[in-house]
């Protein structure tokens, strides 16, 4: 299967700072990909940079054999790059169903099948953004997404600091979205056994270097390599030893 997305030692940063040194990955298309590590390991700068809103500073990204290196983040929405950022970056003063109307793009995605995929949207389509609660905000940041119909769908940390109800409905969507639907994704986590039984591959970061890439079902069975890079034993992620 192609390549979708391909980026080749791929270096970035902020300012003085080098947060991302030679990375490597590929998705192909209608395949999902976990993007792991611990925090501060470069997992936001690497999907800030496909996104285009880092310091570049070498390598090359593709899509569908493109060279989209150069390109303005607006540039990079327009062929195909979608984004939901840990910020939510919805419109506040904004109506739910303005917000996904504002952005729509022809495709697949509509807002009437975004509305399916999560009816507490449709429940509250004349709601203002700032009415909503987190977890709304963070279904109206996919379904903003996913009405650009873009080719690839970057999630940063889509369930962080939600209520264990919603985390299970915005899972039921993911894998929805990328199983059923079909949809290319990269998806970062803290949890990495919340996403490692419906993506294909996955991936873990370190110091901004890629330390371990896997299919998605062999690392969610390889133990040690959990614990290793993640802190992941059988019980949950370790906790650190309590200071005195």
């Amino acid at each position: 299967m192609p390549d979708l997305l391909s980026i080749e030692q791929l270096s970035a940063g902020y300012g003085e700072a080098v947060v991302l040194s030679n990375v490597s990955l590929s998705l192909a298309e209608g395949q999902a990909l976990a993007l792991l590590g611990r925090n501060g390991m470069g997992k936001t700068t690497l999907v800030n940079t496909i996104v285009g809103v880092t310091r570049y500073l070498g390598g090359v990204i593709t899509l569908d054999g493109a060279d989209i290196t150069k390109l303005r983040p607006d540039q990079r929405a327009h062929v195909g790059i979608g984004w939901v950022p840990q910020e939510r970056n919805i419109f506040k003063s904004l109506t739910v169903h303005e917000n996904l109307t504002a952005v729509a793009q022809p495709g697949p995605w509509t807002t009437d099948k975004v509305y399916a995929l999560f009816p507490r949207l449709k429940e509250r389509r004349q709601n203002l953004g700032n009415q909503l609660s987190g977890g709304e905000q963070q279904m109206l940041a996919v379904g903003r997404a996913l009405v650009l119909n873009p080719r690839v769908m970057l999630l940063d940390e889509p369930l962080e600091g939600l209520a264990p109800i919603i985390v299970e409905e915005l899972l039921a969507a993911l894998r929805r979205i990328v199983r059923d639907e079909g949809m290319s994704a990269i998806l970062v986590e803290q949890n990495a056994k919340k996403i490692l039984g419906f993506t294909n591959h996955a991936i873990i970061l370190e110091r901004g270097c890629v330390v371990h890439a896997a299919a998605s079902a062999t690392l969610a069975a390889d133990h040690a390599a959990l614990e290793t890079h993640l802190g992941v034993t059988d019980t949950g992620p370790r906790r650190g030893r309590a200071r005195k």
